[in-house]
């Protein structure tokens, strides 16, 4: 009785892994459409990525690109972690990846904490991070570190960072202080829809108040594995059934979106939680 038990419970657990696997291979795409007042008509399509972490979707991520190159974006907007700085040093997928993108598409990118760890730690890192960047910009990158940048007449793009120390910590939630966010990038554009790209998604009330018409946010990998009704079960930072792990999120007239990411890394599975390429409609007209 017990070895059949013990056979069922690692029959099960096998199982599970082999999804797993499969899970991690094949991303879906989701929509999001947000109506604004801020531009009379028409609207802009974005694709948004997010914590990549070496994944690769095919040969050079070709069923990544394919899947980008239909949805024909106006743009792509990276939030950060595309590779891993935990030891790894490898920055080809991601460069190889982004450097096709932006063959095509204008890019934008943000920092994420694997970004940030590699400008904080360089006694680790050397001069790694100075050489992502500035590959990253002989492709044509806009790289948004602390920065903006107008995107046509009607939309402005910001990249904010946050210290390593914020996602250092474990557990709970730390607070963020008042005006950390118009202290490191300026103030939001008030005429301009005002897209925020900003790694953790703990701080949409400050995106919010700081004026993000939209946020978009990643880092928590969706929880890891999602259970119907509950979410996603555990973030990088030990938090558990955190609601705002995936998903959209609206606030008084205001957006986050959430990716699940396109990776992992030191939890290296995904069950019920497959990887997620963001595409954002953004209508005119309110």
């Amino acid at each position: 009785m017990l070895a059949a038990l013990l056979a069922g419970i690692l029959g099960i657990a096998g199982g599970l892994a082999l999804w797993s696997e499969y899970e991690k291979k094949h991303f879906v795409t989701q929509r999001y459409v947000i109506h604004t007042k801020k531009f009379p008509k028409g609207e802009v399509n974005f694709v948004f990525l997010s914590d990549l972490h070496n994944n690769e979707f095919g040969a050079r991520n070709e069923r990544l690109v394919r899947e980008i190159g239909r949805i024909r974006p106006d743009a792509v907007l990276i939030g950060g972690d595309m590779m891993v700085c935990k030891g790894e040093r490898d920055m080809d997928p991601a460069l190889c990846l982004v450097r096709r993108l932006a063959g095509r598409f204008p890019v934008y990118y943000a920092n994420g904490n694997h970004e940030e760890r590699m400008n904080e730690e360089r006694d680790i890192y050397g001069d790694q991070y100075d050489e992502f960047v500035a590959a990253l910009e002989a492709a044509g990158v806009h790289y948004l570190s602390d920065a903006g940048a107008d995107f046509g007449e009607a939309v402005r793009i910001t990249g904010a960072n946050l210290d390593e120390a914020y996602y250092r910590h474990r557990f709970t939630i730390p607070e963020l202080p008042e005006g950390t966010l118009r202290r490191r990038v300026g103030e939001a554009s008030g005429d301009r829809f005002q897209i925020l790209l900003f790694h953790s998604p703990l701080f949409f009330e400050e995106c919010r108040k700081w004026g993000a018409d939209l946020t978009l946010s990643g880092h928590f990998h969706g929880g890891t594995i999602r259970i119907p009704f509950l979410g996603g079960v555990m973030t990088p930072q030990y938090h558990f059934f955190l609601p705002w792990c995936a998903g959209r999120f609206d606030r008084d007239g205001k957006t986050m979106i959430v990716s699940r990411g396109l990776g992992t890394h030191s939890i290296n599975i995904r069950l019920n939680d497959r990887p997620h390429l963001v595409w954002v409609t953004i209508r005119g007209g309110g």
